[in-house]
């Protein structure tokens, strides 16, 4: 776990969006859900949003977390998706 003022100024558990950015598959979204779910299930609805090109997708998605470690521990789980780039 990272060395940061986090979980000062964050008050756990709380809802904390994740922007996950990806190539534009079908299947991303279902991918992201499937994290969601395996580290914190519940029931979610993410947003989608293309590029202006249509090369790339966003998918923002509301996770209900525990703590820094489990923010962590998400942000490790999305990146690992094959077809994501970046985790926000």
């Amino acid at each position: 776990m990272q060395k940061t003022r986090f979980d000062e100024l964050v008050e756990f558990p709380c809802n904390f969006t994740f922007k996950v950015m990806g190539l534009a598959k079908p299947e991303l979204p279902d991918a992201v859900v499937a994290v969601a779910q395996e580290h914190a299930p519940g029931d979610y609805t993410p947003a989608v949003k293309p590029s202006s090109k249509g090369n790339y997708h966003s998918v923002s998605i509301q996770i209900r977390v525990e703590s820094q470690s489990h923010v962590e521990t998400l942000y490790r789980a999305l990146a690992a998706i094959e077809d994501v780039r970046y985790v926000l």
